[in-house]
C-alpha cells in the first residue's frame, strides 16, 4: 500500500472513529484494527494509536461545550486519578513485554456493558461510598489506559453514568474529557520512549479529530435509552472479539 492510499484510509477511519468515540463508543475498536491493515505491528500499533487519540480531546471537549457546562469540578477532581494510573500503564508497557493485563480485558468490557444498560436500576440502588469506589475504578481504568486502552471509553462511561446518576450526554461529555486527558499523557510518553509511527499517528489524527468533534451532536441528539443500547453492544461486541482473536 503506497503513502497516499495508507494516509486516506487512516483518515477514513480517524473519521469513523472519533464520531463513535465521542458518541460513547469506541474508537479503538475501529482506529487499531486500521493501523494493523496499514502493516504496522502489534505494539507499534498499539502505541501509536495511542498517539493519534490525543487529538480526540480537543474535537470532543469543543463539541460538548453545553455538556461540560457546570461539570469544571468534576474533571479537574477526576484527570489527575485517571493520568496517574495512565503513567503506571505506561511503564508497565514499556517495561513488560508480555501483555497479561489483556487477558482480563474481555470481561472487563462485557462487565461495563452490562453495567451501561443496568444504569437505570443501579443508580436507584446506589450506596454513599460510591465517590471512593469511582477514585479507585477510575485509576484502574488509568492503567489499562496506558498498557492498551481498548474499550476505555465504554469501562469510563459506565463508570460515570452509574455514579454520578446524570444524562448519558453529560456522563459521555465528562468521560472524553478525563480520557482524552490521559490520552495526551500517553501520546508524549509513547513519543519519548515508543515505537511510534509518526505519518500513520498523524493521518489517524486528523480523523479523530474531525470526527470526535462530531460525536458530541450526535448524543446530544439521540434517545438516551437506545443509545445506551448501542453503546453497551459495541462494548460487548469489542470483548467478544478480544476472546475470539488469536493470542
Amino acid at each position: 500500500m503506497d503513502a497516499l492510499a495508507r494516509d486516506a484510509l487512516l483518515v477514513g477511519a480517524g473519521l469513523v472513529a472519533g464520531t463513535v468515540g465521542a458518541a460513547g463508543g469506541i474508537t479503538t475498536l475501529v482506529s487499531y484494527p486500521a493501523l494493523l491493515a496499514v502493516g504496522l505491528t502489534p505494539l507499534s500499533a498499539n502505541v501509536t494509536n495511542a498517539v493519534s487519540l490525543s487529538a480526540s480531546l480537543v474535537g470532543s471537549s469543543l463539541g460538548a461545550r453545553p455538556e461540560l457546562a457546570g461539570q469544571r469540578a468534576r474533571w479537574a477532581r477526576w484527570v489527575p486519578v485517571v493520568v496517574a494510573g495512565c503513567l503506571v500503564g505506561v511503564v508497565t508497557l514499556l517495561e513488560t513485554p508480555a501483555p497479561l493485563f489483556a487477558r482480563v480485558v474481555p470481561y472487563l468490557l462485557l462487565a461495563a456493558a452490562l453495567a451501561l444498560v443496568a444504569q437505570p436500576w443501579l443508580v436507584r440502588r446506589r450506596a454513599a461510598a460510591h465517590p471512593a469506589l469511582l477514585g479507585v475504578a477510575l485509576f484502574a481504568v488509568g492503567v489499562y489506559v496506558g498498557f492498551f486502552g481498548a474499550g476505555s471509553g465504554v469501562m469510563v462511561l459506565a463508570l460515570l453514568a452509574v455514579i454520578l446518576d446524570e444524562p448519558l450526554a453529560r456522563a459521555n461529555a465528562l468521560k472524553n474529557v478525563v480520557l482524552g486527558a490521559a490520552d495526551v499523557v500517553a501520546a508524549v510518553a509513547f513519543l519519548l520512549f515508543g515505537p511510534v509511527r509518526l505519518a500513520p499517528a498523524l493521518a489517524l489524527g486528523v480523523g479523530l479529530l474531525a470526527g470526535s468533534s462530531i460525536g458530541p451532536s450526535i448524543t446530544r441528539r439521540a434517545p438516551e435509552a437506545p443509545l445506551r443500547w448501542a453503546v453497551a453492544a459495541m462494548g460487548a461486541g469489542l470483548g467478544l472479539w478480544l476472546l475470539a482473536r488469536p493470542a
